[in-house]
């Protein structure tokens, strides 16, 4: 069977600089499992790989889509296996890193898609939502299943809203088929979470010394707005306050500073989930790494 390894971890835990490391030495190709790298025009506030080490490593489900656009689940396993193939076919080792788990989960276990788009259902949820704030909303889904709420954060409305869908119409048979065929090495990586904290401040000041602020201008100068997918994302969504003179500076990076390590305990949570995920410190995910490669 053709080796296959997925590396994801929290944000700021080293994933993607082993992945680099890894695919150099074992002549690997690296896709993607990240919700806004996909985007072409974000390139500081998801951290996105250099240029330069893209052209070092082949890098697959990057800069695929444009700010306005919509990307989800279905299109990255329907992405990610036609990349595996393509690698595998030339081969190469291929390498999926990414912290976006529902991506990772819905690789390797198949993923319940649920209905279509209740579209009235939701223009219902987003009135109640302005009115009554996106805590009511996330509230609702709560009530309903408490373990799917501690997976979504009630700002991420659209995402609350579509599980409010899945609940209302539990019987759907549509999904995902789970990754087969392949000899799979799935590791999460982890630290402390002082440790994960101190990268976080550091990796937040880093983009604001690299242009983040002026990024976003950008993009808002293009025609982004706060509703579209892509600027929901925590680094990005932040900006439309303070350009609003709605929040200082100070306070808005503050902001994306809470919001990612709030993230960072929701995605330790969610990765939990998923059974065939190794939790290893850097060190031990590289050692069982090279012994599954030799």
């Amino acid at each position: 069977m053709n080796k296959l390894l997925i590396i994801t971890g929290l944000t700021g835990s080293g994933k993607s600089e082993l992945a680099l490391k890894i695919a150099k030495k074992y002549n690997g190709e690296i896709i993607s499992a990240d919700s806004v790298q996909v985007y072409k025009q974000l390139n500081i506030g998801s951290a996105k790989v250099s240029k330069l080490k893209q052209q070092q490593v082949k890098h697959h489900l990057i800069d695929i889509k444009n700010f306005n656009e919509t990307f989800n689940v279905e299109e990255f396993v329907t992405l990610c296996k036609l990349s595996i193939e393509n690698i595998v076919s030339r081969g190469k080792l291929p390498i999926i890193v990414g912290g976006t788990g529902l991506y990772i989960k819905a690789l390797i276990n198949g993923y319940n898609l649920g209905i279509s788009a209740d579209l009235k259902f939701r223009q219902e949820m987003q009135i109640s939502a302005e009115r009554n704030g996106n805590n009511y909303v996330w509230e609702m889904l709560n009530n309903k299943n408490p373990e799917r709420a501690k997976l979504v954060h009630p700002n991420n409305l659209k995402r609350v809203i579509r599980y409010l869908e899945l609940e209302n119409n539990p019987n759907t048979t549509k999904q995902t088929k789970p990754l087969s065929n392949f000899n799979c090495l799935c590791i999460a990586i982890v630290k402390e979470r002082n440790l994960i904290y101190k990268q976080i401040e550091q990796r937040v000041d880093e983009m604001l010394k690299n242009g983040l602020e002026q990024e976003v201008t950008e993009l808002i100068n293009l025609g982004a707005t706060q509703d579209m997918q892509a600027l929901t994302a925590i680094g990005y969504k932040e900006w439309f306050a303070y350009f609003n003179n709605e929040l200082t500076y100070q306070q808005t990076i503050n902001l994306i500073k809470q919001h990612t390590r709030n993230y960072c305990k929701r995605q330790l949570t969610f990765l939990k989930t998923i059974p065939e995920l190794q939790f290893y410190t850097i060190e031990e995910a590289e050692k069982a790494i090279q012994k599954f490669l030799k």
